[in-house]
């Protein structure tokens, strides 16, 4: 068994889908609209299989997101080496993203740092 895909509601959609196709490498598919619920959605895939669905209508609440809460809290990307971790923290850092911790070495072992990505979700990256 695996995970087929992951969703995400956004605010906006194209910038969602520009966020992970410039930092992450991501491939969008054309995209869906429902015209019957406004609904709209683009699958973006990465390098190894993975897939994230971003989706938006206009029925959507935008809660707090807070870092210590319930529920989905991060999504995590892995690199293959602390210096594409570096550079692509850095990049991100210089770009204007909040990095709230690293780079550095968890106390489990990971190399890994944390930004609050787009629309205020946080994205980790790690080796």
């Amino acid at each position: 068994m695996r995970i087929e895909h992951v969703a995400m509601y956004v605010n906006d959609l194209e910038k969602t889908k520009e966020f992970f196709m410039r930092y992450f490498n991501a491939s969008a598919n054309e995209g869906y609209y429902n015209k019957t619920t406004d609904f709209h959605s683009y699958f973006l895939s990465f390098d190894d299989g993975a897939r994230l669905e971003i989706m938006n209508k206009p029925q959507m609440m935008d809660a707090e997101k807070g870092i210590n809460r319930t529920g989905f809290v991060h999504i995590a990307f892995s690199l293959g080496s602390k210096e594409a971790v570096d550079m692509l923290t850095e990049k991100m850092r210089n770009d204007g993203y909040n990095v709230i911790t690293g780079p550095r070495t968890t106390g489990d072992g990971y190399y890994e740092s944390c930004i609050i990505g787009i629309e205020g979700n946080q994205i980790e990256i790690t080796v």
